[in-house]
């Protein structure tokens, strides 16, 4: 089976509702989704938390990391590091651990390798959009660190898939791939309950523009994009901004650059020890 085969296959199946999810996909799921609910009781999200024990243990070293330990105090439960890290950033959380599943199967060396390039790029851009968030577009910093998290959850479906269709990471010289890839995000996006918002934003991450001044939710994902020292090894050749680079100056200078890629550094570090748990 050929790439375009293999694309027209798997696209196929996604618009049937047909998806193969590994069953550890399902489980984090399950948690994220009753998580989506700010009004869920702290006694049932602990019931849920503890229900998944990597899930427990992620969410206490999330809560000791430098990302969320301002104080330098250590939680040692469950119920503490909830109440520190908030149920925004532990829906992130499930949301992270459900996409690092997509990769955990994987047999093949190389595309386990893009696997990992694709989750780095993730966790970059996740740190990054929640800074940009904070300090340029002021947009919800947990809905920016979220979308980042979940920007490639296509790319890393598809990967998940690459296993029983070898023709589906050739090159693709008539780059129609974009398109049947679209189709595939947005039905991974459907099964996963991405709230509209977030799935809007990240549809718009392959055609769309930087506001002036920015200030939206597709803005933070398109800068956050652009100075992610870690690129997708899915990208499509393109511009990372359509705009030139003096526009994106005007509102992140080079020293403001540095210093939002000095903390999402840590950040992300931060995140990737506590995910490793």
């Amino acid at each position: 089976m050929n790439k375009l085969e293999a694309f027209g296959h798997i696209a196929a199946l996604a618009i049937r509702g047909d998806l193969v999810f590994p069953t550890s996909v399902n489980a984090a799921l399950r948690v994220q989704l009753a998580l989506e609910d700010p009004e869920t009781p702290i006694d049932e999200a602990i019931r849920l938390v503890l229900a998944e024990p990597q899930l427990a243990a992620r969410t206490v070293a999330l809560a000791n990391s430098a990302m969320f330990n301002r104080s330098g105090s250590t939680v040692a439960n469950v119920r503490a590091a909830i109440t520190r890290v908030g149920y925004h950033n532990l829906y992130a959380l499930a949301a992270a651990m459900v996409v690092r599943q997509f990769g955990a199967k994987i047999v093949d060396p190389a595309v386990r390798a893009k696997a990992e390039q694709l989750w780095q790029h993730c966790v970059y851009v996740a740190c990054l959009a929640r800074i940009i968030a904070r300090d340029v577009t002021e947009v919800n910093g947990d809905t920016a660190l979220f979308a980042g998290i979940v920007h490639e959850v296509g790319g890393f479906y598809l990967l998940s898939r690459a296993d029983e269709f070898p023709g589906l990471l050739d090159p693709d010289p008539d780059n129609w791939q974009p398109a049947s890839e679209e189709i595939i995000t947005r039905e991974v996006m459907n099964k996963l309950a991405i709230p509209e918002e977030v799935a809007a934003a990240i549809e718009g991450l392959r055609d769309g523009f930087l506001g002036v001044p920015p200030e939206s939710l597709l803005d933070t994902l398109l800068l956050a994009n652009h100075f992610a020292p870690v690129d997708s090894p899915l990208a499509q050749p393109r511009e990372e901004l359509p705009q030139s680079d003096s526009v994106v100056d005007l509102f992140i200078d080079e020293e403001m650059a540095a210093g939002m890629l000095d903390e999402a550094e840590r950040d992300a570090t931060a995140m990737t020890a506590a995910l490793l748990v």
